[in-house]
This record gives structure tokens, C-alpha cells and sequence, in this order.
């Protein structure tokens, strides 16, 4: 028969044990195995007043921080509902059942001060690399860079023409942006200037992905190890390749300083095939290019391309199809020159009297009195990337570059980053810290098995 619902007096006492009602294969329970937060206090010490009243401890704040990009919760002020009423959430915080919630206005307060001042958010990133370094997941061998375009949180149809136009006391964005205007990740990157330029968060540039609209955005730039994916370095920047490759320098020194890896190989896309970076790595750091040669001087006409004329090391020429040179000079100058032109190349010019009776010359420079054939002067860096990318070990690094564009996909869509929250090029770096933080803490959580229970005996 149906039974009806009996109220009684509550019990005068409970007894309540919160690891209890954690699910054994919740995801906060393989990630806490992870995460170390041991130093933070010492890390922020000398940040905080040694008289007056406690603050909320900043390991809490950083807990809860954690949850909130793990699980793509997004604002500050639904990441402390979501804390005070997930029994899952109080246990990964370690705030009991009746641990007090601190206020969403204290991570602001924290992030603009001391988080920022002590770059806890980046000690914190580093940390969790050292972990998976520690539990086998980094091979050291192959790196692969990219980057992302991540929407700024600006109007798009808000903008002015000029950056005499922002004032510089409207908000803490501005006052950052004109701090980095020489800093060669934003404002030094590029002489070009951007169309637009939000009043809100001047440094987001106005930019637009192949085939999508055009919005105020930033670059996330990862460097991940190939074996398991796991992200090495990640760099908030304006969204420009000029940008984008500097930051791939700046993150490969860097991972070489903190953890004491130097890649062999480096695999990314065409963007980072600039004769500049070829050489870069290839002379300065000694780490193979699995990279596309950059390479503007292809011909789509059908008249020869560079490729169909040989360069002769010994006697520095080029010798074009029909067996004649190209030099760079035709006579005798009393004071030498380099030949170098601004844009770092060598011009080797045939001479007129050649071109004018070969008959190859309707197929090798028809609208013009001579061939010129330019030759960089990181020329054996790209010959070198060219020699590469013949080879097996290349066609291995193409595939696994996919890796990176997937952890991208991931943040965006799993971790619900492809807006940002926060404004200034500061704000990106705390938002893009954390968000590579959590991903490679659900990494290890997903390919390291948690231990098997003690059995009773």
C-alpha cells in the first residue's frame, strides 16, 4: 500500500563526515591528488602586513579559483554560490560544512594587489608543470607551439580612431595598456597601428580569424611537450604574429631557465617560418625546425621560381636555367658592400645583355629587363628547415602539432574561455595562467589511476 511521509523531531545530533559524500571517482578528487599548494603562503608572505586583522587565506581563494576553470564556471560571483552549496566543492576547498564563503570582491581586491605583485597565478602554473614533469608526463624532446585569438571583453562596435582619444583615468585597462606600448608583446610588437582601439580595453586588438568577424581580441600562446600534451608555457599577447613569435621565444627560454629543458625539435605552423626564427633556432638554440619555410617568393604564373635557379656556395652566385650567373654586383666598388637590404636580404641580379638574347626569357622574367633572384641572410637556416621537412621525423611532428589546436578547442569549448572576463593585458595573463592550469591538472587527473584502497584485514 501507499505509505505516507512521517515527520518526527529532528535529531538533537548529527554526525556528518563530508569525504563520505564525494563521489570515489569524482574529477576534484583525482585532481586534488595533484595539487601542492604548500608554498603560497611563504611565496605571498612578504605581501601581507605583519599587524591587523586576518585575511582569508589565500590558499582557500586559490582553491576555489581552481574549481572555477576546471569546471568552467566562469564568474566570480556564481564560482561562491556554487562553493557554498557543492558538498564536492566545500571538500576540494577544505572548508568543512559550516566554512564561511569568502566574499566575490575579495578575488579582485587579491588579483589587482598582491596575486599580481608576487606573480603567485604563474608560481602556481609552474608548480603544477613540475608535478607532471615529476610523474613521467613531459618527454622533453618535442615542443609545439601556436597560438589563439580569445575574444576581449569589449564592445566591437565601440572604438576610437587614435590613442590620444582614451583617457588614461577612465580605468585600470587603459593605465595598463599605455604601460606596455613599448613591451614587444603588445604595444612594440608592430609599427602598424590598429584600426580600432576600445576605450574600454585598449590593448585588445582589433582583429578578425579567416572567415569570422572582426573583434577586439588577445593571443594565447601555448608551448606544450608532445609526448602527453602537456602545456609548458602559455603567454598573453596582442593578437599579432609579430607578437605571437616573440612570445615563442619568450617561453622557450623561459621553460629552458625554470625547468632546465631544451627541446631537440619545435613543431608550428607557417607563421612561425620567418627566416628570423629559422635561425633563431637553428644557430642560437640549436633546436631542429619542424617548421613550413615561410617563403614569399614562389611564383604562381608559371615562370621559374627560385627553386629552379642553383646557388653556388664558392663563388656566391646563383646560376639561373640557362647556365648564367646572377651576382650581386657587376663591378668593383672601392668601398665594399654587404649588399644586405633592409629586409635582410641579398638581391642577385643577372646581367640585361644575358636576358635579352636567351630564349628562356619569356619563362623567366617577362615583364622585366632582367631576372633578380633575393636571397636571405639566414638563407642555411631555411635550407636546413627545407632538408627537414623532407624526412619521416617531419611528417611525425605535423601530425602531432594537432595537439596544441586540440588543448585550444578544449579551452574554449570544455573550459568555456573563448570570451574573456577579465580587461587589460594583465587580466588576460591571470585569465590564460589559470585556464592552462586547469587543463593540465584534469591531465594528469586523466591518465595517472588513482591508487587502489587499503583493503581491512
Amino acid at each position: 500500500m501507499m505509505g505516507a511521509r512521517q515527520v518526527d523531531q529532528g535529531a538533537l545530533f548529527y554526525e556528518f563526515c563530508l569525504d563520505r559524500h564525494v563521489p570515489c571517482d569524482h574529477m576534484l578528487r583525482a585532481i586534488d591528488r595533484f595539487v601542492d599548494l604548500s608554498g603560497v603562503r611563504a611565496h605571498l608572505e612578504p605581501y601581507y602586513s605583519a599587524v591587523g586583522r586576518p585575511s582569508i587565506d589565500p590558499e582557500l581563494m586559490i582553491r576555489m579559483l581552481l574549481v572555477g576553470y576546471c569546471f568552467g564556471v566562469r564568474s566570480e560571483r556564481r564560482l561562491c554560490d556554487e562553493v557554498h552549496l557543492n558538498l564536492a566543492y566545500r571538500w576540494f576547498c577544505r572548508l568543512g560544512l559550516d566554512g564561511d564563503v569568502p566574499d566575490h570582491s575579495t578575488f579582485s581586491k587579491n588579483r589587482h594587489g598582491r596575486f599580481r605583485d608576487s606573480d603567485l597565478l604563474r608560481k602556481v602554473f609552474e608548480t603544477v608543470v613540475a608535478r607532471c614533469m615529476a610523474e613521467g608526463l613531459v618527454g622533453g624532446e618535442a615542443f609545439a607551439v601556436d597560438a589563439s585569438m580569445v575574444a576581449a571583453d569589449a564592445h566591437r562596435q565601440r572604438g576610437v580612431a587614435e590613442r590620444g582619444a582614451l583617457d588614461p583615468a577612465s580605468n585600470r585597462a587603459v593605465a595598463e595598456y599605455l604601460a606596455v606600448l613599448d613591451d614587444a608583446a603588445f604595444g612594440g610588437a608592430t609599427p602598424v597601428e590598429p584600426k580600432f582601439i576600445s576605450p574600454t580595453d585598449p590593448a585588445a586588438r582589433w582583429t578578425a580569424a579567416a572567415g569570422g568577424p572582426a573583434v577586439y581580441a588577445y593571443a594565447d600562446n601555448y608551448l606544450i611537450d608532445l609526448k602527453h600534451a602537456v602545456i609548458m608555457d602559455v603567454e598573453a599577447t596582442t593578437a599579432v604574429r609579430q607578437a605571437e613569435v616573440t612570445a615563442a621565444k619568450t617561453m622557450i627560454d623561459r621553460t629552458a631557465e625554470t625547468f632546465d629543458l631544451r627541446p631537440e625539435r619545435l613543431a608550428a605552423d607557417t607563421g612561425y617560418g620567418s627566416a628570423e626564427m629559422l635561425a633563431w633556432l637553428v644557430d642560437e638554440r640549436e633546436i631542429e625546425p619542424h617548421i613550413p619555410v615561410f617563403d614569399k617568393s614562389e611564383r604562381t604564373d608559371g615562370t621559374f621560381s627560385r627553386d629552379d635557379f642553383t646557388y653556388d656556395h664558392e663563388g656566391d652566385v646563383y646560376v639561373c636555367p640557362a647556365g648564367k650567373e646572377l651576382r650581386k654586383y657587376r663591378r668593383a666598388f672601392a668601398t665594399p658592400r654587404t649588399g644586405v637590404s633592409k629586409d635582410n636580404t641579398v638581391r642577385y641580379r643577372a646581367s640585361k645583355r644575358d636576358c635579352d638574347v636567351c630564349s628562356m626569357k619569356p619563362r623567366c622574367c617577362p615583364n622585366a629587363p632582367a631576372r633578380k633572384v633575393p636571397r636571405s641572410i639566414h638563407e642555411p637556416a631555411r635550407d636546413r628547415a627545407r632538408a627537414i621537412a623532407r624526412t619521416e621525423a617531419y611528417v611525425t611532428s605535423r601530425r602531432e602539432r594537432k595537439k596544441v589546436e586540440m588543448l585550444f578547442a578544449h579551452l574554449k569549448r570544455i573550459l568555456r574561455l573563448d570570451r574573456l572576463r577579465l580587461r587589460g593585458p594583465c587580466g588576460a595573463r591571470d585569465e590564460f595562467l589559470l585556464a592552462a592550469t586547469a587543463q593540465n591538472l584534469r591531465k594528469m587527473a586523466k591518465l595517472i589511476a588513482a591508487p587502489a584502497p587499503m583493503m581491512a584485514t
